[in-house]
């Protein structure tokens, strides 16, 4: 289970073998057995965490974050022995310089767009009947971003600074058209235009950048546990403090975990309340839950059915076979 602290002036002690959660008055509102949590996820000032559990969390490999009130991730505290993995970090490195950092860079870019496919079709083949002019454009839609997919698999270049630029042509062109059906599914009270990263003030903006915060932990985790390097991206350029490569690995991911629990939130009347310009906990608790139960949803892979949490962290170590020894790696695509 991932644990979710989100009130001001909690604190997390260890007993014995338990996470021991107590409130302002110093009562036990949770106790959880260490081996029953993933992850701690702290997303409250205020919130006091013993060494103790420190410790024991890094002996058991048990990443804990910290989320600002946005979602945004801000600090995590890992084992360093998580990142002792040499061979693996050298390999992902050097890949930068050659036709791996290619190969990988449109495998992350077709997955994305692959995933907006079949949400774009999950929508129509759920929204029979609507206007014609919505099935339209599903139709249309569907049928250029199959074209970008051919675009994509014709690029190729012997390293990714050389084709970085056409990369994220297609893969912009492709969510600008995805963004644009969104826009014609959500009410028009809800205020969204489109795409906005930072500084959003639309409802659908602001719960999706919370999403993605959410699952931002999850492929983080992932990363570190298949002895990845976060900073070191392919896709996304450097820059100081910037997670580039979980950044590169999320996009397989943001359209069947986030994008399609935050917009089934939005279609069932959530109606997330603000606070502090930022959401309220009790908005914050409803998004990290919606996430969380997506996150232990299962979907088939590899011939049986998995958690989506399990099946980021095989990926995870898929990614880091094919960086170390240039085994295919194949992206997840969720069954719409």
């Amino acid at each position: 289970m991932q644990l979710i602290v989100d009130e001001y002036g909690y604190g997390i002690r260890k007993v014995s073998e338990r996470l021991v959660i107590r409130d302002r008055d110093r009562k036990i509102v949770q106790e959880v057995p260490f081996f029953d949590v993933d992850d701690v996820i702290i997303a409250s000032r205020g919130v006091s965490i013993s060494s103790d559990v420190v410790e024991h969390c890094a002996e058991q490999g048990i990443p804990i974050h910290f989320l600002s009130y946005k979602g945004d991730p801000f600090a995590k505290l890992v084992s360093p022995s998580l990142q002792a993995t040499i061979a693996t970090r050298r390999a992902q490195l050097e890949a930068y310089k050659d036709r791996r950092s290619v190969v990988i860079s449109k495998v992350f870019v077709g997955a994305k767009i692959r995933a907006q496919l079949n949400l774009i079709k999950y929508w129509a083949k759920n929204r029979r009947g609507n206007s014609s002019n919505l099935q339209s454009l599903f139709e249309e839609t569907i049928l250029v971003l199959e074209r970008n997919l051919e675009d994509l698999n014709r690029l190729d270049g012997a390293a990714i600074d050389e084709v970085r630029g056409t990369l994220l042509s297609i893969e912009g062109r492709s969510a600008y058209l995805y963004w644009e059906v969104v826009k014609k599914l959500l009410k028009p009270e809800l205020g969204f235009s489109g795409r906005d990263h930072r500084g959003a003030t639309d409802p659908v903006n602001i719960v999706l950048n919370y999403g993605y915060g959410c699952l931002q932990n999850e492929i983080s985790k992932a990363i570190l546990l298949a002895g990845l390097e976060e900073c070191a991206g392919f896709l996304h350029v450097d820059r100081s403090g910037r997670p580039s490569f979980v950044l590169d690995f999320m996009e397989e991911f943001r359209q069947p975990i986030v994008d399609r629990t935050v917009l089934a939130l939005f279609t069932k009347g959530f109606s997330p309340k603000m606070e502090d310009d930022g959401l309220s906990k009790e908005s914050r608790r409803v998004i990290a839950q919606a996430i969380t139960e997506r996150l232990e949803s299962k979907d088939r892979y590899e011939g049986k059915r998995y958690q989506l949490k399990t099946i980021i962290q095989r990926q995870a170590y898929h990614l880091a076979t094919f960086l170390r020894e240039g085994r295919e790696y194949k992206p997840f695509v969720w069954s719409w």
